[in-house]
């Protein structure tokens, strides 16, 4: 049963794992490692999420890699300093895991639902092809004063909606997490291939105007939607 002061905050995936467990950090002695796990998307491509598990619900010890796994948690954020700036970075924060059985392989949900507020201007574009797409900032509060701050991508008519949307505007989300891949530009002549991690709406609720958490201005730094040219 989900605790209340996680219902804003909601992540079920399903799906093969493809990476080794990798150590992260520890807090007050708890052991936290990082793995991959490919989820299938409808069409023939997939997504590959980084998911954050502690080895209290799993040995870590011995590789998963194979297998397919269930996992319920949150999507969480932190930022990374990294060449004197602060980047975002996105997990899924397992709180249960399971090992799926034999013959539930084709069982692969993704699916997150997050409640909170918009903490920058969204971005209003539309593709050389003429598709309508809207990046929002949504910062999901967490206990003790902290919050995740999620990108999420909206196309069509939800776009348009969320180009309407003010700085504060209490918004309610449902899609799936993605991986995207993306061209960094370092100079006039260099470039580095980056994935972004991001919210795919597929429904969009405006509850009402409240004042948002503000994020401070190195969150704000760190959470900066790809340059143009960079997606």
């Amino acid at each position: 049963m989900t605790d209340k002061v996680f219902d804003n905050n909601q992540v079920t995936v399903a799906g093969q794992v493809v990476s080794e467990f990798t150590y992260s950090h520890d807090v007050f002695g708890e052991g936290f490692y990082l793995m991959e796990i490919s989820v299938n998307r409808l069409s023939d491509t997939y997504d590959i999420i980084p998911v954050m598990v502690s080895e209290r619900l799993i040995n870590v010890k011995e590789s998963c890699k194979g297998k397919f796994v269930e996992i319920n948690g949150q999507f969480r954020s932190y930022n990374r300093h990294e060449d004197n700036k602060n980047r975002l970075v996105l997990s899924v924060f397992a709180r249960e895991i399971r090992i799926m059985e034999h013959g539930e392989e084709e069982h692969k949900p993704n699916y997150i639902s997050l409640d909170g507020f918009v903490c920058k201007p969204p971005v209003y574009r539309k593709t050389p092809l003429g598709r309508e797409i809207a990046d929002i900032l949504l910062a999901v509060n967490r206990p003790y004063g902290k919050s995740d701050y999620i990108p999420c991508i909206c196309w069509g008519r939800n776009a348009r909606f969320a180009d309407s949307f003010e700085v504060g505007a209490h918004l309610q989300v449902q899609g799936r997490i993605q991986s995207r891949e993306y061209q960094k530009k370092l100079s006039e002549t260099e470039f580095e291939k980056r994935v972004a991690y991001e919210v795919s709406v597929s429904k969009l609720d405006l509850i009402e105007k409240e004042e948002a958490p503000v994020a401070s201005a190195k969150e704000e730094e760190a959470a900066e939607a790809p340059e143009e040219g960079e997606v």
